[in-house]
């Protein structure tokens, strides 16, 4: 046979062969279909939010829980409340997004809103919008409470609040600067002395380990109404002017994950709480009102004064 011929009748056997094996009286076996995966279960929306700061974060969780339970019920979404070591900490996490409601004081809620384009002061207390300070001083000093300035702590043992505290460091700074006319450190004669929170600040001057300090007067009426901090050691010697403080602030990723509106929604639902349990985990008994960002915006005077922000 020549080998073209050859090579023809090879190629047709194998031809052949391939139309058997398919078509045969064996018929191949059908591919196994591959499984497939599982479908990825949605990860919840949840919206987390913190408190002020404070030493007993077991005492807040405590405080804070009941009002996540209620939101949750409210809103119909997942609400956590997530402790925060201090100041600092509350505005780096709403900055990252990680918290998108935070109950600040003036200052970091100021930090955190020029941090956080479309940041958004939505309540606060009745009496928020007309805060004010304690200075506070231990017995030994024997300096009486008056309505004029204390410069008797002229060069006494001060203690601030947190750097990043309003009630307890920016607004006392304020007014140590105009009404005294010095710095801080001119006035007591060292450099600023920091807390981490006023419960710090009243304990440490209760026990004389500073002879005096500035707090939030909230925190030390409900220190000294839960008998926690005795007010004839640690005295009241003078009451700040008012200005605007604490607040709730919601950062703008709440009405993109849940939808528009819905920081208006959460707005109306705080506004609305009148459980004196929930009232008073907030320290708000007289419960909360609408707020927004202008109302807060006389804050940045003083921290301009300061050199806090620029």
């Amino acid at each position: 046979m020549k080998i073209d011929s050859l090579r023809r009748y090879l190629l047709a056997l194998a031809l052949l062969g391939t139309v058997a094996a398919c078509s045969g009286g064996t018929e191949a076996a059908a591919p196994t279909p591959s499984k497939a995966a599982p479908p990825v279960a949605a990860k919840p929306k949840v919206l987390r939010f913190t408190g002020i700061p404070n030493d007993n974060t077991t005492e807040l969780k405590a405080k804070y829980t009941p009002l996540a339970d209620h939101l949750s019920k409210q809103l119909g979404i997942k609400v956590e409340y997530v402790p925060s070591a201090d100041y600092n900490a509350s505005v780096d996490a709403f900055k990252n997004g990680d918290i998108l409601l935070c109950w600040f004081g003036g200052y970091t809620g100021l930090q955190a809103r020029n941090a956080v384009p479309g940041a958004r002061v939505i309540a606060c207390g009745k009496n928020d919008k007309t805060f004010h300070s304690y200075f506070v001083a231990n017995k030994s000093l024997g300096i009486e409470k008056s309505a004029e300035f204390p410069m008797a702590l002229k060069g006494r043992k001060f203690t601030f609040g947190s750097a990043s505290s309003t009630s307890g460091r920016l607004m006392p700074e304020y007014f140590i600067r105009k009404l005294a006319g010095m710095s801080p450190k001119e006035f007591f004669g060292a450099e600023m002395s920091n807390q981490t929170s006023h419960d710090k600040t009243a304990k440490l001057v209760e026990a004389g380990t500073y002879e005096a300090g500035a707090m939030d007067y909230a925190t030390y009426d409900r220190m000294v109404k839960e008998q926690k901090l005795d007010p004839d050691l640690c005295r009241i010697v003078w009451v700040s002017p008012e200005y605007p403080d604490y607040h709730f602030c919601a950062h703008p990723l709440v009405d993109q994950l849940f939808g528009a509106g819905f920081t208006d929604k959460l707005q109306e639902v705080l506004v609305a709480i009148q459980d004196p349990a929930l009232l008073a985990g907030m320290n708000r008994p007289e419960g909360l009102i609408p707020a927004k960002n202008e109302d807060f915006d006389t804050l940045r005077t003083a921290a301009l004064e300061a050199g806090l922000v620029r």
